[in-house]
C-alpha cells in the first residue's frame, strides 16, 4: 500500500494539546491522527451501509404495502390475539404456582 504524506495547518496550541493526548496513549501525533483517520473512514463505511439497509428495507415494506397477496390484519384482530396468549399464557403460570 501507497504511503502519502498529509500536511495541514493547526495553531501550535492545538497541536500541543494534542501532542500530549497521543504522549499519553503512548503514540507519536503521527500515529493517532492514523488511527482516528481510520475510525473516521470506518465510521462512515458503516453509516453508508446501514443507510442502504435502511433504504432496502424501506422499499420491501413499500413493495409489501402495496402487494394485494400480503395477508393483513386489523388491529382489533391482532389485539384480540394478544389479549387469548396472554390470557393463557396467566392460566399457564397460575396452574405452575399451586
Amino acid at each position: 500500500m501507497a504511503e502519502a504524506t498529509f500536511t495541514f495547518r493547526v495553531d501550535e496550541e492545538l497541536k500541543s494539546a494534542f501532542s500530549e493526548i497521543a504522549k499519553g496513549q503512548d503514540r507519536t501525533a503521527a500515529q493517532l491522527l492514523r488511527v482516528l483517520m481510520r475510525d473516521a473512514v470506518r465510521r462512515q463505511q458503516e453509516r453508508h451501509e446501514y443507510d442502504a439497509w435502511f433504504r432496502s428495507e424501506v422499499e420491501q415494506g413499500l413493495r409489501e404495502a402495496d402487494d394485494p397477496s400480503v395477508l393483513r390484519y386489523s388491529d382489533e384482530e391482532v389485539q384480540s390475539s394478544w389479549r387469548q396468549q396472554r390470557a393463557e399464557l396467566m392460566a399457564r403460570a397460575r396452574v405452575k404456582k399451586a
